[in-house]
């Protein structure tokens, strides 16, 4: 009798997290491509602004991934495989550009390389940022980083054993990386590639900072939407940015099992090369400046009177901002990153559970609903629910801001999730089911001390990206409870560039602090684990 509640119990919560997933994704999918029925889509997609606006993307997108992961490539493989020390700190001041809105890195140009900018002046250029050109650039910025990781992460699992057979043979360095480097990378460059292009292709927070005449498509769709109320045409505009995700999503499914199984039998051994380590070394410094120069921007307009016209030190950027607002946005920003990441964490780490740790066609469901909001773009995600949710009691307030961020991110957290718990023990259900064991108390007692970290990045990934995210709630937002990156694109309308600059300095702050948090929340429980290790105690456990 207690086997079949348990059994039931855990069929209604495996079947409401799916139900969750319908409402919060699938329906306002649906609602958005049955609005499409009302409109001529054959003369928006046949007209002139729409076509140049598809042919500018494509064109934007192609050339920064294309930049994005060469640069990319070369940073992870210089930290990877170098003598570099302290490649953590280097790694970390490299994903910099990620704890700010992409919007932000469009403004950093504008202030570096406008008609006032500092190196404009400095070093008296007579070019503008505005236009291709300075999309490419911001879009390179503010993609770059993302690859990176998921490269470097790549780098961190290969094999030193095949470099070390190819040593043995005699066979060159370069025919080495020719041969053994690259189709280990092909792969995973893929996958890299779908995901850099489609965080271009769906991004309007750069090309709307530096754009000029040269509109994107998802410029184009703000401009109806946001200017016009045109929620039909934004809405064909809207599927069309959802098609790349999509294409990367569907790849990813099908070929993430195909191919030969590749192990690490041992870690790579990086041999003393001082050329190669000079060498890496001004790359990544070179790099990390570039990556430093638009926060540094920023902190320079925050803390002058008036940027180029009085250079002198004042305050008066920050108390104008705050005048304006900026702080009880601030407090609607901490309110809807705290509670998304602790309600985010929460249903990703339930779904992971189930999914990994469950069989049957529940289970199967709910995985594939929990990674297919990878293919949903924010800018996308964010007008269907302004269709789907519009009239109900969510609308206008800070829950549906809240709902729309956990689906917008909720994809990468689950597979943190899911990863870890592949890792542990796969008898741990059958023996807990032999010797009486609920199900909550096998989660509490031995899932969750296990994932601890695991869990603590899923809550850092959630909170920063509903702190910098801007794309999913422009169409949700009001001026009640908007989040505070939404005063950038406010205050540069205003031509209070300065103001903007300390909101982007500002939202930066709060995200390296509670990066520091995670990380001395990750130092604690590692020294705890060691400290019982030590004193004969040992980690709960069945």
């Amino acid at each position: 009798m207690q086997k079949r509640r348990t059994w039931k119990a855990r069929a209604v919560v495996k079947a409401s997290l799916l139900v969750f997933l319908i409402i919060a994704v699938l329906a306002p999918l649906i609602c958005l491509l049955f609005s499409i029925g009302s409109v001529d889509v054959g003369s928006i997609v046949g007209s002139r602004q729409f076509l140049e606006s598809l042919k500018n993307s494509v064109l934007v997108t192609l050339t920064a991934t294309a930049v994005s992961l060469v640069l990319a490539l070369v940073l992870a493989w210089c930290i990877a495989r170098s003598g570099l020390g302290k490649k953590g700190a280097l790694s970390q001041l490299l994903s910099l550009p990620m704890l700010i809105p992409s919007i932000s890195h469009g403004m950093g140009l504008i202030v570096l390389f406008g008609a006032n900018g500092v190196l404009t002046n400095l070093l008296g250029l007579n070019t503008s940022i505005y236009g291709f050109w300075g999309i490419v650039i911001g879009s390179v910025m503010y993609s770059f980083p993302v690859a990176f990781l998921m490269l470097l992460d790549v780098f961190q699992y290969e094999d030193y054993t095949v470099y070390e057979s190819a040593q043995v043979l005699g066979i060159p360095k370069i025919r080495q990386f020719l041969s053994i480097t690259l189709p280990y990378l092909r792969k995973p460059m893929i996958s890299v590639m779908f995901a850099t292009f489609t965080l271009i292709f769906t991004d309007y927070g750069v090309p709307l900072m530096v754009g000029g005449k040269f509109m994107t498509l998802p410029v184009y769709m703000y401009n109806e939407v946001i200017g016009l109320m045109n929620f039909g045409k934004g809405a064909v505009v809207g599927l069309f940015l959802l098609m790349p995700a999509v294409v990367a999503f569907l790849f990813d499914l099908f070929n993430k099992d195909s191919g030969n199984a590749s192990f690490t039998v041992r870690s790579f051994e990086i041999k003393k090369s001082h050329k190669r380590d000079f060498v890496c070394r001004v790359l990544v410094g070179v790099a990390i400046v570039l990556v430093l120069l638009p926060i540094v921007s920023f902190a320079l307009l925050t803390f002058v009177e008036k940027y180029p016209i009085d250079m002198s030190l004042s305050l008066h950027n920050i108390t104008q901002a705050m005048d304006m607002g900026t702080g009880k946005y601030l407090v609607n920003s901490l309110i809807i990153a705290v509670l998304t990441a602790t309600a985010g964490t929460a249903i990703a780490y339930l779904n992971a559970y189930f999914a990994a740790r469950s069989k049957g066609i529940l289970v199967r469901s709910l995985h594939l609903g929990s990674i297919a909001t990878l293919a949903v773009p924010g800018i996308v995600l964010g007008l269907s629910y302004v269709m789907f949710f519009k009239g109900s009691f969510l609308y206008g307030t800070l829950a549906i801001l809240i709902l729309v961020n956990t689906i917008h991110f909720f994809a990468s957290p689950y597979l943190m999730a899911y990863n870890a718990m592949h890792k542990l023990n796969p008898n741990l259900e059958a023996v807990a089911k032999t010797i009486g064991i609920p199900s909550w108390r096998l989660i509490k007692d031995v899932f969750i001390p296990q994932t601890r970290d695991t869990m603590l990045e899923m809550f850092s990934y959630f909170f920063v990206n509903s702190m910098i995210t801007i794309s999913a709630v422009s169409f949700l937002s009001t001026v009640k409870n908007m989040p505070v990156s939404m005063m950038i694109t406010q205050f540069e309308g205003m031509m209070l560039l300065e103001c903007s600059a300390y909101v982007s300095l500002l939202i930066l702050v709060v995200n390296l602090l509670m990066k520091g948090v995670i990380h001395g929340l990750k130092r604690h429980g590692a020294a705890r684990h060691d400290g019982e290790e030590e004193n004969g105690f040992e980690p709960k456990t069945i």
